[in-house]
């Protein structure tokens, strides 16, 4: 008899929280990282060129308070949460996309094709071997900045948020594998299969968090008493897909909306449309001028999230290009001083999603 566990909203915490003392002369620093597959490695890269100019190759994960991260952008969160520097992080793209991603070849890109209509397109056991490569046998506990990585749970068909010990009443998740929460919140509908943990069924963050910068305001604003306007944001993104539709869409059916040589057309709409508005929402809250976005923009035709050739030759320099054109006003914002090291906390009340 399969095991089914309960619903991770049973155990969250009802009662007011009590806030803890942050400082109020302190800003509190966010790193937002979206998904986006292999194009996380313009965010890495960007990151890296960003140490590289004003670090001198210092890990920049130190100089944030907090670093919350979809998909690739949570793998890239739990490596710089870990020790990590993006320049590091940004081997795992460049030296070993090719064995998490393979390169069709005439035949078996064929072959995969077939295969993808009804089974995933890559094999997970393949993502996960580069995963220990990297963090080993590391759990969340092990992390030295604050963490916030969504999922989505298929079991009970709700959102799942893996969070770091930084407040007394997040304690359920601090002995989590990061190689494990690094293939949940990355198990990328069509591309990856969902994967089994103690009978929840972990998949992608971004079926509805691409972009978790709001996950990350509202943790610090529920956790910490700190005034929205003392929170500075660097979010950064892996390009937005400028999806039209044609009038097969606006009048078709399941065919029409569900089948796509790419990620689905559904997918594809509602990761661009809840990045917008999360940005959107974190600029009110926060105040604009204490968010700056950096992303390569809108394309009718985006680098797939498995295309590591075309993502190599183009993500690195345009990396380059954004750290040139606004690499200065992230050292004034977010890189002023170290951040200090959050302090873990343990309390036997349960924990919250």
């Amino acid at each position: 008899m399969n095991y089914t566990p309960p619903r991770r909203s049973d155990g969250t915490y009802r009662d007011f929280r009590q806030k803890l003392h942050w400082p109020k002369d302190r800003p509190f620093r966010i790193l937002s990282l979206d998904g986006g597959g292999i194009r996380g490695l313009f965010g890495a890269s960007y990151l890296a060129e960003i140490e590289r100019r004003y670090l001198n190759g210092t890990s920049i994960g130190r100089y944030f308070d907090m670093v919350a991260g979809t998909s690739t952008g949570g793998i890239i969160a739990l490596g710089l949460a870990t020790g990590m520097s993006a320049t590091e992080v940004s081997k795992i793209y460049t030296e070993r996309g090719e064995f998490i991603f393979p390169p069709p070849g005439r035949l078996t890109g064929w072959l995969r094709f077939l295969r993808s209509i009804r089974a995933p397109k890559h094999r997970s056991d393949d993502l996960r071997n580069e995963l220990l490569r990297v963090f080993g046998h590391k759990v969340l506990n092990d992390a030295t900045c604050r963490v916030v990585v969504p999922c989505y749970e298929a079991e009970h068909g709700e959102p799942f948020i893996y969070k770091t010990p930084h407040h007394p009443i997040y304690q359920r998740d601090r002995h989590a594998s990061v190689v494990d929460i690094a293939m949940h919140t990355a198990a990328a509908p069509s591309y990856l299969a969902a994967v089994e943990n103690h009978g929840y069924k972990m998949v992608d963050g971004g079926i509805w968090a691409n972009n978790p910068v709001m996950l990350a305001v509202v943790d610090v604003l529920a956790n910490y008493d700190i005034a929205a306007e003392n929170i500075r944001i660097l979010s950064i993104g892996t390009g937005d897909e400028t999806v039209k539709l044609a009038e097969r869409h606006l009048a078709g059916g399941l065919f029409d909306w569900g089948f796509s040589l790419k990620a689905p057309l559904l997918f594809r709409m509602a990761a661009t449309a809840q990045s917008k508005n999360v940005i959107g929402q974190a600029g009110l809250v926060v105040g604009r001028p204490n968010l700056l976005r950096v992303d390569l923009g809108s394309k009718g035709r985006q680098i797939g999230l498995d295309d590591v050739r075309m993502a190599k030759a183009e993500l690195p320099n345009a990396a380059a290009s954004y750290a040139e054109g606004n690499g200065g006003l992230v050292r004034e914002m977010f890189l002023w001083d170290r951040a200090r090291a959050f302090e873990n906390a343990f309390d036997p009340r349960p924990s919250e999603v």
